[in-house]
């Protein structure tokens, strides 16, 4: 028997994230996942008049085809599946991992030759061009790095997607209209986080579960050469199967001119990608309220209720402020009392402090509020 939870999400993902219309093309792309939610989606897909098509992908196959990579094997990777992206309308990700460091042993040379004629190309066609939205699975292996029973992590991981969105949406409006009129920004954080920059003229972009699910942010860039100072992030990540601690960033004019973590050495080679990597494409509020805390999975952490992201590497078309990059890395501070504290100014006022909204336009995004 299905779980009526499973039917829930189908529903949020086919009905609201991407609203699947008759005969639109729409591709279903699974990571190890139950069985029972790839049939949940595709008889969604099909109950919405929609043309749906899967894809299966298994990690411990894909890490065989990374370290053998050719660039002559990537690019054809890389054309078949940009050719059929270019045929779907639609794009629903499930992503699944028992492991994931799966891909920790592979060299980044074979990374770069994946990302740069494979995945990259079909990505930006899926993100300009489709309607789409990516969501990861539950699994032990994320139960264990929330620090949860596999039981408690299901169940906040359905309380999460099914969240009210519309009302989410709804809510985020005050924030979008002040960020677009402010220039001025300025951040303070745990340990030395004390960085200021410009978002003038640039635009907000409020995200509330027709993209990513979990979902709860609201994004914009900075201006490429205002940035000044330092940001020190205090949550956990991972990067091409790598975990990193305690990454510090100084940047002088936009450009990150050290950087240091717990393995710096790699954090640089990543940065060294290429010469957007070191310049950022993305700052982002994160207010999910069923998100307190980091588990190494960027869909989940940067949507921290109390925190941003401040992300090194491609700039969005939504939000561009020209920077070029095959590296778009979500780097996340989180700001409530228990990491640290620290505060957000636009223009001089202060707009969060602890991670809570202070002007009263912005109460409905303070956890309790968002919480039906």
């Amino acid at each position: 028997m299905l779980d009526p939870r499973m039917k829930k999400l189908a529903d949020v993902l086919v009905g609201y994230s991407t609203k699947v219309q008759p005969g639109e093309r729409c591709l279903i792309d699974v990571t190890e996942i139950p069985n029972e939610m790839a049939v949940a989606l595709v008889e969604r897909v099909i109950e919405a008049g929609g043309i749906p098509f899967i894809e299966v992908s298994k990690p411990r196959i894909t890490r065989s085809i990374y370290l053998n990579a050719t660039e002559e094997q990537m690019k054809i990777l890389g054309q078949r599946d940009l050719e059929f992206m270019k045929q779907m309308q639609c794009y629903i990700a499930l992503r699944g991992s028992d492991n994931i460091t799966e891909y920790a042993d592979v060299p980044d040379e074979k990374f770069k030759l994946a990302e740069e004629y494979w995945h990259k190309p079909v990505r930006d066609q899926r993100v300009e061009h489709s309607k789409w939205v990516v969501l990861r699975w539950p699994t032990p292996a994320m139960a264990q790095l929330a620090g949860m029973s596999t039981d408690a992590f299901e169940q906040f991981f359905f309380d999460v997607c099914t969240l009210d969105y519309a009302k989410m949406a709804e809510a985020e409006q005050p924030l979008k209209e002040l960020m677009e009129k402010t220039d001025h920004v300025r951040i303070v954080g745990p340990k030395d986080t004390d960085i200021e920059f410009s978002i003038k003229g640039m635009p907000a972009v409020p995200c509330a579960g027709d993209r990513n699910i979990p979902d709860g942010e609201l994004f914009t860039v900075p201006v490429k050469h205002s940035i000044n100072g330092v940001i020190h992030y205090n949550a956990p990540t991972i990067s091409h199967g790598k975990p990193f601690d305690d990454i510090r960033f100084v940047l002088k004019d936009g450009k990150i001119v050290e950087a240091t973590s717990s393995d710096t050495k790699s954090l640089n080679e990543i940065l060294d990608t290429d010469e957007g990597a070191r310049y950022i494409g993305e700052f982002s509020l994160g207010f999910n309220p069923y998100i307190t805390r980091p588990m190494r999975d960027i869909l989940f952490d940067e949507k921290i209720a109390g925190s941003l992201h401040f992300t090194p590497g491609q700039a969005y078309e939504k939000a561009d402020n020209g920077n070029r990059s095959k590296i778009h890395w979500d780097l996340v501070l989180i700001q409530t009392p228990e990491f640290g504290g620290g505060e957000i100014y636009f223009d001089g006022e202060l707009i969060r402090k602890e991670g809570r909204f202070i002007p009263e336009s912005l109460q409905g995004l303070n956890p309790e509020n968002l919480i039906s």
